[in-house]
């Protein structure tokens, strides 16, 4: 009897750990209903008597403006919810924050909310459920954007800009909202355009750009440039070369990844752009942020024609910027235009789009997450996007912000002053407002941060190869052979053979596929019978050692 007793009881437990790990399919999708789950849990309502602490991660450029904004923002929203205490931890670099939180993801200590890229969130996604999904929170009637019970005026998903909040979709749900957005610009010295002869066009190609910067060269018999004379000319110089790579890339219609993780910048197109690098950094007419600094401190000084950044960095570009990193005797005295990234094509313009957006971390405490998202949400009021977007030359993303009276009067007051209102500023934020629907951002995966950081690595080191040649008095051949050798260094260095083998998903599935239900359930439960002899095994000797 005692026999079968313990056969049946051992019995009730093999169907029971079966049931438990039969839940749990073999390919990861029991942790994704578990995500589910959490997401489907209707917030009907904060309880206001418990205390929250929310941790917020922020990046900020060394820009006592933007921190003041941070700050009251946060004043503001503890005004509202005061049972919810936000902590903030300021970043001078977005690369920081991302190694901090995957170094952060394996201690379960991630911040609550964190300024990032979708980019960044798409890696810190693989494999764990770390990111909390928005979008039932999105569409909450009480809590969600426009909700009854919002203790904000916050926009609607109406009221946000399509393209903005469609750049954080991964894999078809919404990770992050949109914080700021950027795009790049031209910053440009009319004045020694003109000088040189040749009149400023409204919407620049990368053929006029390459014309002016060669002409820019001509120098004078004691070794000074003609256009400055001055020693130190370099026409062009880009801040992002990951930017320009994928910017020209996308210009010629040419391939350079795809949302399933397969690398395909190592292609023709690529090669040309290179090329034509080249060319220009043997003339002396090209040089990018890694190698010379930063490209406003040239165009400030007199240095530089064509200084490429982000319309964020406007308020460090032109003759009266309010930032500045050299001295006033070195600025130099010169019309600054700001005009669209050049063009290969002018009838299908393609500029990228940058900024930052907000993630929201999961928790076990569905409170704890909710708490979290009303911060992130209150980032979207008007007055929070209005007095950021008035630090630099970012754009806010809402709608609601860009068509309340406030923001269009900042907008009319430009060139009142050269702080608030500073003409190039205010030009910057105008150019995105103006080509919104030209703007693009690349495929996201697990990967994608390694692959951008390859497409500036590849024009870097083409610049350099050329400029160690030159300072040797060699002259560095830039042909096929020479490319495939930088192809598989840039590739090596970034590991981009596994982003390939990891990210083609596809093939993946043709060769394994996803275990059967059956087989997973069968695994699991020769795993809970193991369990169960060696809990056996074990109360065999503890009885033995009490009645040997």
């Amino acid at each position: 009897m005692k026999n079968g007793k313990k056969t049946a009881a051992m019995a009730m437990l093999l169907c029971l750990a079966m049931l438990l790990c039969g839940c749990h399919g073999g390919d990861g999708q029991g942790e994704l209903m578990e995500s589910a789950d959490i997401e489907k849990k209707v917030y009907y309502s904060l309880d206001e008597a418990r205390q929250y602490e929310v941790v917020f991660w922020a990046k900020n450029d060394t820009n006592k403006v933007q921190t003041a904004q941070y700050r009251q923002a946060i004043a503001d929203f503890e005004a509202l919810y005061p049972n919810i205490h936000v902590e903030m931890r300021l970043y001078t670099d977005y690369g920081e924050i991302f190694k901090d939180v995957k170094n952060n993801i394996s201690t379960g200590t991630t911040p609550n909310v964190c300024i990032t890229y979708p980019d960044h969130i798409a890696t810190y996604l693989t494999g764990q459920d770390i990111v909390a999904p928005l979008d039932d929170l999105m569409t909450n009637e009480l809590y969600g954007l426009g909700g009854s019970k919002l203790k904000f005026d916050g926009p609607t998903r109406e009221e946000i800009v399509p393209q903005f909040l469609e750049e954080c979709v991964i894999g078809g749900r919404h990770y992050a909202l949109p914080y700021m957005r950027s795009t790049e610009a031209c910053y440009v010295n009319k004045t020694y355009v003109e000088k040189l002869g040749f009149t400023l066009p409204d919407q620049l190609t990368w053929d006029f750009v390459w014309e002016v910067s060669d002409a820019a060269m001509q120098k004078a018999e004691d070794g000074t440039f003609l256009v400055n004379g001055k020693d130190v000319m370099i026409p062009c110089i880009y801040k992002s070369t990951d930017n320009m790579m994928i910017q020209m890339l996308r210009q010629l219609n040419a391939p350079y990844s795809e949302a399933d993780g397969s690398v395909l910048i190592f292609n023709d197109q690529t090669r040309s752009i290179l090329y034509t690098v080249a060319e220009q950094v043997q003339l002396g007419a090209f040089s990018t942020f890694k190698i010379s600094s930063y490209p406003g401190n040239f165009l400030n000084a007199g240095e530089c024609i064509f200084a490429i950044d982000s319309t964020a960095g406007a308020t460090w570009m032109g003759t009266d910027a309010p930032n500045m990193d050299i001295h006033n005797n070195q600025v130099a005295q010169f019309e600054t235009v700001v005009l669209p990234v050049p063009q290969f094509d002018w009838n299908s313009p393609r500029m990228i789009s940058q900024g930052p957006s907000v993630c929201v971390f999961n928790r076990e405490d569905p409170q704890e997450v909710l708490a979290s998202w009303l911060f992130a949400q209150f980032l979207l009021t008007d007055s929070v996007q209005i007095g950021y977007s008035q630090t630099e030359g970012y754009l806010p993303v809402t709608l609601k912000a860009q068509r309340t009276e406030e923001y269009q009067d900042y907008l009319a007051r430009r060139g009142e002053d050269n702080n608030e209102h500073y003409y190039v500023k205010i030009d910057a934020a105008k150019l995105l407002m103006a080509h919104t629907a030209d703007t693009f951002v690349t495929p996201v995966f697990d990967g994608s941060t390694s692959l951008r950081q390859a497409a500036g690595q590849l024009i870097e080191e083409v610049a350099k190869g050329v400029r160690r040649s030159k300072a040797s008095g060699k002259t560095l051949t830039v042909d096929e052979a020479y490319l495939d050798t930088v192809f598989r260094k840039v590739s090596d260095d970034n590991r981009l053979d596994e982003i390939q083998r990891t990210g083609d998903t596809e093939n993946a599935d043709e060769e394994m596929g996803p275990l059967p239900g059956t087989a997973v359930a069968l695994l699991c439960a020769l795993g809970g019978v193991w369990l169960l002899i060696g809990a056996y095994a074990l109360a065999r000797v503890i009885r033995w050692k009490k009645h040997p």
